[in-house]
């Protein structure tokens, strides 16, 4: 941790000064990799992606940290927040979350602080749509967490937390809870985990003045037994919600009522091509910007699952499987554009950029990759020159 903190609302202030935020019409953006810091990797790593020619630019060390295998940008301040998925924090037994304010010209990173995680082994992080808070889910110890960012980005001690309860029926892998995502609806009303050693979505209500989040009525939305919950996705309607299923390896659509915050499974859909019958596993799932389509990655088939998403129902119909050219996808960035996917390889060092046809959903290979140490995520923003 950092401890001269005086130093630091001037660096925070200058990085404002010169942030104009994200812009829309930008044509190139700032990719951010979470990695776990082992082999080639120290930390976090930065480049741009020209948006009209598909072309990622060198790779550089934005920031030496342990383990920052997911991470989230704030939606308009020049700010970073990390997982740290270590041992334990000073004086805690948790783990950690990190604060980073970005510096607008070279994407590096400083680190503002940290603060505990509330559990072990946090494996996902968001900033809820007001900018005020982070949220963090703990797999390893199976719960979640508020944390309050500061006017100076720095992250305050925990407003609210919660350990989750119970099991499933895999003996091996569901012995207990394991908080794998969180996210926020558009109304930034209603905090939804997937939690896979559950296989339960949970619902909170979530008071963003606050920092407060509370279980919903009813808490959660039952998926089918083994399915294993992972990641998490809205369409940008909001009618309709996805969650990928690590285990089983399938996808589930299901509407959502944005009054009462609930969701209503309606189809459950493998992520493989048939024949397949190797060992796999999933993880990232998300919805094109236009809401047409849904991506999701194949860990063993090594590849990402595309689908049509219906506009009417929100149901999904096959579109096929594209290679990622590499082993163990992790997580896999869409542009803000929606021109472009980067792949992230984890056990293959590599990111693979794929073009988007935008009328039919399917991915083609631009012949651009990149070496990152051990890439576990990737994050975009856009950037104006």
């Amino acid at each position: 941790m950092i401890r001269k903190y005086g130093l630091i609302p001037a660096l925070f202030l200058t990085a404002i000064l010169h942030y104009g935020g994200p812009a829309a019409d930008a044509q190139t953006v700032r990719v951010y990799f979470g990695t776990y810091t082992r082999g080639l990797s120290e930390g976090i790593y930065v480049s741009e992606l020209d948006l009209t020619t598909g072309r990622l630019g060198p790779i550089e060390l934005a920031a030496t940290t342990a383990n920052p295998s997911f991470v989230a940008i704030h939606p308009d301040r020049p700010l970073l927040y990390a997982v740290g998925e270590f041992g334990s924090f000073p004086g805690k037994k948790t783990s950690a979350v990190s604060a980073f304010v970005i510096d607008p010209t070279s994407g590096k990173l400083t680190l503002l602080n940290q603060q505990p995680s509330e559990g072990n082994g946090p494996c996902h992080v968001s900033v809820d749509r007001t900018g005020r808070n982070v949220l963090v889910a703990n797999y390893g110890s199976g719960s979640i967490a508020c944390l309050p960012i500061g006017e100076d980005g720095r992250l305050g001690a925990a407003t609210s937390s919660f350990q989750h309860e119970g099991s499933s029926v895999d003996p091996r892998r569901q012995q207990g809870p394991h908080a794998h995502s969180i996210n926020l609806d558009a109304a930034n009303r209603f905090a939804f985990v997937a939690d896979l050693g559950l296989d339960k979505i949970l619902v909170y209500r979530f008071d963003a003045s606050q920092g407060k989040l509370t279980p919903n009525d009813p808490p959660s939305t039952q998926l089918k037994p083994g399915a294993g919950p992972r990641h998490f996705a809205f369409h940008p309607t909001g009618r309709y919600a996805y969650v990928i299923n690590e285990m089983q390896s399938t996808v589930t659509a299901m509407r959502y009522d944005a009054e009462r915050g609930t969701l209503s499974p309606m189809q459950t859909i493998t992520t493989l091509p048939e024949g397949f019958d190797g060992q796999n596993s999933t993880a990232e799932v998300q919805v094109h910007p236009s809401g047409k389509f849904l991506y999701g990655s194949n860990r063993g088939h090594n590849s990402i699952a595309c689908f049509a998403i219906d506009q009417t129902t929100g149901r999904l119909t096959p579109l096929g499987n594209q290679s990622t050219q590499g082993k163990t996808p992790r997580n896999f960035g869409i542009d803000p554009s929606g021109k472009y996917l980067l792949a992230a390889n984890q056990d293959t060092d590599n990111v693979v950029v794929f073009r988007i046809d935008t009328s039919t959903g399917r991915l083609s290979p631009t012949g651009q990759s990149v070496t990152v140490g051990i890439p576990v995520c990737v994050k975009m923003i856009p950037i104006d020159r």
